[in-house]
């Protein structure tokens, strides 16, 4: 291949089109004329359309649209519904009991239902309006440094057009070098990039590990005459039933209009069980008596997978290097008390349009000319609702009571609980031997019965994905050492990967004749939630960004 890259220079890079990068260009651009600053400013977004990557459950707090859009509902946004009422759901295997205390952190009332699609969608229309120079489709596969092998120059942009083999194809497009003065790094979970400049510039050293949970979700049509034609809880949570009280996760249904839901179950990654079938797991949630009586007479029309992360404050890097900000899901800018970070991710990103401006006014870019994002971020209502929940995850990650004490204690006192900085282990080393956990694993579940309407399969669920990889280029899932996975893996946890994954990627096939095992990967299912990347008990996958364009396609969730 030929190693001339076409170079592009602007002032400004932010890499990922999610509500962070969109955010910051947008609030970057509005500050920048109000200075007088004629800022060149790109964004660069991996899927074939800005939204066609963004999955969320969603409910939005407004404080930071507020701030971005004053007058967002003029402006078109994007409204499923308005929160008008909170319901909290303790889940057993048949009942289910409606909580009269609804903690303080998920009060949603006067809140927003959003198609986190939708939403993205329309910030990047805003965005380009302004200017800034929106290119989906194209992926950031490498970091760019300088001379000094230590400041970030840019990115570099992935080749298009190679056969499985390496080699170029007829159709062949060298990627592109963007080069830019700051560059905003704010690729959501498990960033690809952030990973690559963690290792090398160590931006994680002394913080707590990022840990994360994976999210299934749906959005199903209803009929008009509906569970929420007569509830005033728009906004419903559930805790128990299908995960018990050892596993982290949960439940929610969230109404939306033209008579649709999205309902979807979380799952915490910290989980002990090496047989636990996330999708397995979503399916029963759905057939629980209460979930059903919500969604019965309904079709699903879409469906996705993701992964969010929940280390919170304590995993928060180190968020400037020389040349390059951290914003968004990379930088654990969530709310994990809430179960919100879309509002501050996109603080996040207009807090470090406000540094990148300081920088340009001062004409220098280095570390220490952009620091002063992160006294914006510890001077911020950011701050401040990060910080309440800064145990949470560790705590909710405990067994039995234990558990609930943490919590209870970190309610009372402002997030310190107990123990303040609450160590947490990282997701890919909770898994326990399946010896030690199960003495017959044939029997973790009954056969599922799919309707092919309200219940589908993982492969229908990727096709409602709208999912789309070209088939003939090196496959983006990378497992380092194929051996490990049919022998070691397979007799310690019978190989979790064909479990986890939510988009039936990984498949264990055994010769009846030899009994030889072989790993099967299917990279075309792909829904890019990279959980295999962070929960394979021996760091044996890893997940990288396939060609630009390919992935889900999502329109609605």
């Amino acid at each position: 291949m030929d190693n001339v890259r076409e170079q592009i220079e602007f002032d400004v890079l932010f890499v990922g089109g999610g509500p962070a990068s969109l955010a910051g260009a947008i609030h970057l651009m509005k500050l920048a004329k109000h200075r007088g600053l004629d800022l060149e400013v790109a964004l660069i977004e991996k899927g074939a359309n800005i939204g066609s990557h963004a999955l969320s459950g969603a409910v939005l707090n407004p404080i930071a649209l507020k701030e971005l859009i004053p007058d967002y509902r003029e402006a078109g946004c994007p409204i499923e519904k308005d929160v008008r009422g909170d319901e909290f759901h303790f889940l057993t295997g048949t009942r289910h009991y409606k909580v009269p205390f609804v903690p303080k952190y998920m009060h949603n009332k006067g809140f927003h239902i959003i198609s986190l699609s939708k939403f993205v969608s329309w910030l990047g229309k805003a965005a380009e309006d302004l200017g800034v120079n929106v290119f989906p489709g194209f992926a950031g596969k490498e970091v760019l440094y300088g001379q000094d092998e230590t400041t970030v120059i840019g990115v570099r942009t992935g080749d298009k057009g190679v056969g499985k083999d390496n080699a170029p194809k007829a159709n062949f497009e060298a990627g592109i070098d963007i080069l830019a003065k700051v560059t905003v790094f704010g690729e959501g979970p498990r960033g690809s990039l952030l990973q690559a400049i963690s290792k090398k510039l160590r931006i994680f050293e002394g913080k707590m590990p990022q840990v994360f949970e994976t999210g299934i979700k749906e959005v199903i049509q209803l009929p008009q005459t509906n569970y929420f034609s007569n509830s005033q809880g728009n906004d419903i949570h559930t805790l128990g039933y299908p995960l018990g009280l050892n596993t982290h996760g949960g439940g929610f249904l969230y109404e939306m209009k033209d008579n649709r839901v999205g309902v979807g179950l979380i799952v915490g990654l910290s989980y002990q069980d090496p047989m636990l079938d996330l999708y397995e797991e979503f399916i029963r949630f759905k057939r629980h008596p209460f979930i059903s009586k919500v969604i019965t007479g309904g079709q699903v029309i879409e469906q996705g997978a993701r992964t969010i992360v929940t280390g919170g404050y304590y995993s928060i890097p180190k968020l400037v290097v020389d040349g390059g900000l951290f914003v968004g899901g990379s930088a654990s800018m969530l709310n994990a008390p809430a179960l919100k970070g879309i509002h501050t991710s996109m603080k996040s990103g207009m807090l470090a349009a406000e540094a990148i401006v300081e920088a340009f006014s001062k004409e220098g870019f280095a570390q220490e000319a952009l620091s002063c994002y992160e006294q914006l971020i510890e001077d911020s209502w950011v701050k401040k609702e990060l910080y309440g929940g800064r145990n949470f995850t560790q705590a909710v990650s405990k067994k039995g009571l234990v558990k609930f004490l943490h919590l209870g204690a970190q309610y009372l006192t402002g997030g310190r609980g107990i123990s303040d900085r609450l160590p947490i282990e990282e997701d890919y080393k909770t898994l326990r031997r399946l010896k030690d956990v199960r003495t017959d694993p044939a029997s973790v579940y009954e056969k599922q019965a799919y309707d092919g309407t309200l219940f589908v399969d993982k492969l229908t669920g990727v096709y409602l994905s709208k999912t789309q990889h070209r088939e003939d280029q090196p496959c983006h899932l990378i497992v380092h050492d194929p051996g490990l996975c049919v022998n070691e893996c397979f007799e310690t946890y019978q190989c979790p990967c064909t479990r986890f994954c939510p988009g039936n990627v990984y498949e264990l096939e055994i010769d009846d004749k030899t009994g030889e095992k072989r790993l099967k990967l299917n990279p075309s299912n792909c829904l890019h939630c990279k959980t295999c990347d962070i929960k394979d008990p021996y760091g044996n996958i890893t997940w990288s960004c396939p060609e630009a364009g390919d992935g889900p396609r999502y329109a609605v969730v």
